[in-house]
């Protein structure tokens, strides 16, 4: 284990600290994982700027997009239970998705087949996140309510909003291609609906519960607020200001239990809380004795799962090079093609705020690094420090 040594260390110390002083992130954590033992653990900057409040380990972060890993793996608790089956239309379980249209260059026509689970869960459902087609100004305008109704009475729920998904047109008929959208937010809806409990309750019982992932979850509760992190965006001065704003049906503040669970984007969790999960994928579904999902499974859901056509979707996806795509993660299929020093088979997936996760099978690895930067996705920091990590960990 004597990988990353004194050189490594300060070489990453040296990267994230850079990164904050540019003023691209306030703040962050780092957390390295190799052969099931923490090797490397660093904290630096500011959860809060205003409150001069530094990033700790223990700081809860706004995952966004990477919910939806955690999503794809209780879809497979029920499929490995025999109650969810891959291929099962989706309009099965939600009237929304019955009958559904297609964008056919500016044309609605019928759906020439509806989409199934698979397609939820291989973004080749032709659901988007919006855009200027009739599929994504349907969508738009359906967060315009969730927005409109996020704190009145009335707020839309994740069934609700669901059904409304399904009623836009697709963007093409499902499993014909890839795009990135809303499918793991209705695939949070079916998990609802076949569980017969509230999305947010199947996760605890099923996955946050059993790994002690005590910081998880929709909302943070009242005594815990003082460890959520600060959102930032860039300025036009190249410095960082509060971003204050409510996102794809997410309540900023997270100060209370929602009324729409998104699958894709709604969990907060730790850096500690998040490496559970992470651990108990690498272990092939077990964490410290608790069984979450069997090895086959996990086998399942950490491959690609594209086809050839659906992954010309992918292609435009400049910094997925090298990777494919399957059960809500990227995946590394040719290393060599890939914009970072990559190991093969990793997967993983990052949020829209920055927080980013990546597990190395071959070479026993995780990473985990936690920011909170609008529109960061993997960042410049992310993938400087991945190379560092990688090109050091996999001798």
């Amino acid at each position: 284990m004597d990988m990353f040594g004194e050189a490594e260390t300060l070489q990453v110390k040296k990267a994230i600290l850079k990164a904050i002083e540019k003023k691209e992130i306030a703040g962050g954590n780092l957390l390295i994982v190799k052969g099931g033992k923490e090797i490397f653990y660093h904290e630096d900057g500011l959860a809060s700027i205003e409150e001069k409040r530094p990033v700790k380990r223990d700081t809860i972060f706004r995952l966004y997009s990477m919910s939806k890993p955690v999503t794809a793996a209780a879809a497979m608790i029920l499929v490995e239970r025999g109650e969810l089956d891959l291929y099962e239309s989706v309009g099965k379980y939600l009237e929304g998705f019955r009958n559904q249209m297609v964008d056919d260059n500016g044309t609605l026509v019928k759906a020439e087949s509806e989409v199934t689970v698979k397609d939820l869960l291989n973004m080749t459902s032709g659901l988007l996140y919006g855009g200027e087609n009739l599929a994504g100004i349907a969508t738009s305008k359906v967060f315009a309510e969730i927005d409109k109704k996020l704190f009145t009475e009335n707020a839309l729920s994740t069934i609700e909003i669901a059904n409304k998904l399904g009623k836009c047109p697709l963007a093409y008929h499902p499993g014909s291609f890839f795009s990135y959208g809303t499918s793991a937010d209705v695939l949070g809806a079916v998990i609802e609906v076949v569980s017969g409990m509230p999305f947010g309750e199947f996760l605890e019982k099923e996955i946050f519960v059993p790994l002690g992932m005590k910081d998880t979850g929709f909302y943070v509760p009242e005594e815990k607020r003082n460890r959520l992190v600060c959102t930032y965006g860039a300025d036009e001065a190249g410095g960082l200001t509060l971003y204050t704003d409510n996102n794809l049906g997410i309540i900023q503040p997270m100060d209370r239990k929602p009324a729409f669970e998104s699958g894709g984007a709604g969990l907060v969790s730790t850096i500690d809380d998040y490496a559970k999960f992470a651990a108990m994928l690498m272990s092939g579904g077990s964490y410290e004795g608790t069984r979450i999902l069997r090895k086959r499974t996990v086998e399942y859901l950490t491959t690609k799962t594209l086809n050839e056509i659906q992954y010309e979707g992918l292609v435009p996806w400049t910094t997925l090079e090298g990777h494919s795509y399957g059960n809500l993660m990227r995946i590394m299929t040719d290393t060599t093609k890939a914009g970072t020093i990559g190991s093969p088979g990793e997967y993983g997936w990052d949020g829209w705020l920055g927080c980013y996760f990546c597990n190395c099978p071959a070479d026993d690895l995780t990473i985990l690094f936690m920011i909170q930067k609008k529109d960061a996705g993997t960042m410049e920091i992310t993938r400087k420090l991945r190379n560092i990590i990688i090109s050091s960990c996999s001798e």
